[in-house]
């Protein structure tokens, strides 16, 4: 199936919303790649990215993978004085296919730096069952 990417800039502690509802929820979609890089590299970074099926009132570093509305966390480290210290990328994701609009967030735990962010999500065609289901899991969460 097609993938569809999405690449944007989030301030710390901002949500953007991703649009991916249509009228009959025929189409599904689930996270292939997601990919972080910061805006200012040379700069100390330790920056936290959730993507989540719902809207969210706040941001946080924290994670708990008990949530069933978050979809991924990823997490984007930099020390812009070691050389002993690399950029490091973590990455993970659950394999949940969804035709709602997702929300990514972003919070930093220093230095309050915006972060870079790139999504790759597969398109997956689903029939009016799935549809449905998928629709209704959404919405109960």
């Amino acid at each position: 199936m097609p993938i569809k990417s999405f690449r944007g800039k989030l301030a710390d502690a901002t949500q953007d919303r991703i649009y991916l509802s249509t009228n009959t929820g025929s189409m599904g979609y689930r996270i292939k790649k997601l990919e972080l890089f910061a805006s200012d590299p040379t700069a100390d970074n330790e920056n936290i990215v959730k993507i989540f099926s719902v809207e969210q009132t706040t941001t946080s570093t924290a994670v708990d993978f008990s949530d069933q509305t978050l979809l991924v966390v990823a997490m984007w480290t930099n020390s812009a004085t070691s050389y002993f210290h690399p950029n490091d990328q973590i990455v993970i994701f659950d394999n949940t296919t969804f035709n709602q609009d997702i929300y990514i967030s972003h919070r930093s735990s220093q230095g309050g730096n915006p972060v870079n962010y790139y999504i790759e999500l597969e398109q997956v065609k689903l029939d009016k069952n799935e549809s449905t289901v998928v629709t209704l899991k959404d919405m109960r969460t």
